[in-house]
């Protein structure tokens, strides 16, 4: 019996499909603002019913008014862009160290035994203990800054790349080495499809401390950057000023980290996992 295909149902199933997948799309972002909006509309009702003065933890409309002030004196693209700019150049360094070494220690039984101890005794420092030491080394102008961050950067990524190594499934290796696969072809074709997740992971993980670690960097001496104006409403008095630095922060965290993911999906389209469902 010739089995047959009804066109117009099929079309009929799948347009409803296409509308609730593009829904989704939109629906998601919007979805993560619910809870930072509603606790800005929930502090700022507070402040106007009188329960609270709003000194010390200024309503949002005052924190948005200094963002507007900033803005239009020209300090805050200033800021913003100098901030970025440590941040760029210092996760750059610390991505390019933290993978080359991470690689060699995962790829190497006696690079790890060598190596490994001395990072996880360095990576126990606190960031705030090498500003001293940079300072000494390098000055206090924008090579320790971009050093500092570059530290912060390294040790997730280090970690993240030589764990994903080491947790590569051995009988995958072993397919290879029944192929005869080269070095070359062993790192493309097996070992870098199995780290990327993980590596995707540590990027953003080394990314957002590299973000913490910048505030620290531009108490060096800084004149300029977010943490420069989270310093000087400290030093001024001027709460609106320091939760303005703040929200940029969380933002431009925020919009970075989602450059990350936009850049890396193409890479792990491949994958079947469970997060990749999207709800379904």
């Amino acid at each position: 019996m010739a089995m047959t295909v009804d066109l117009p149902a099929l079309e009929q199933t799948a347009a409803p499909r296409a509308a609730a997948a593009r829904w989704s799309r939109f629906a998601r972002p919007v979805l993560g603002l619910v809870v930072p909006v509603v606790l800005a509309l929930g502090w700022e009702l507070v402040v106007d019913l009188g329960y609270s003065n709003g000194r010390l933890v200024p309503p949002p409309s005052k924190v948005f008014e200094t963002i507007v002030a900033l803005a239009k004196s020209g300090e805050l693209s200033r800021h913003i862009l100098a901030t970025l700019w440590r941040v760029g150049a210092g996760f750059a360094l610390g991505v390019i160290a933290g993978t080359l070494m991470g690689a060699i220690s995962g790829y190497w039984d006696f690079a790890k035994r060598l190596l490994d101890p001395t990072v996880q005794a360095l990576r126990a420092i606190p960031s705030l203990a090498w500003v001293p030491l940079f300072v000494l080394w390098l000055g206090i102008f924008e090579t320790s800054k971009v050093a500092l961050i570059a530290v912060g950067v390294f040790f997730p990524i280090y970690l993240g790349v030589m764990g994903a190594i080491l947790s590569v499934d051995r009988k995958i290796v072993e397919v290879g080495r029944v192929f005869r696969l080269s070095g070359p072809a062993m790192i493309r074709r097996i070992l870098l499809p199995a780290v990327l997740p993980a590596y995707v992971v540590s990027l953003r993980v080394g990314l957002g401390l590299g973000w913490m670690f910048v505030v620290a960097a531009e108490l060096i001496g800084a004149s300029e950057g977010l943490g420069y104006l989270l310093l000087d409403g400290q030093q001024l008095g001027k709460p609106a000023q320091i939760l303005a630095a703040i929200v940029i922060f969380a933002i431009l965290g925020k919009l970075t980290d989602w450059l990350i993911e936009v850049a890396t999906a193409p890479l792990l389209r491949w994958q079947d996992a469970f997060g990749a469902r999207g709800g379904q």
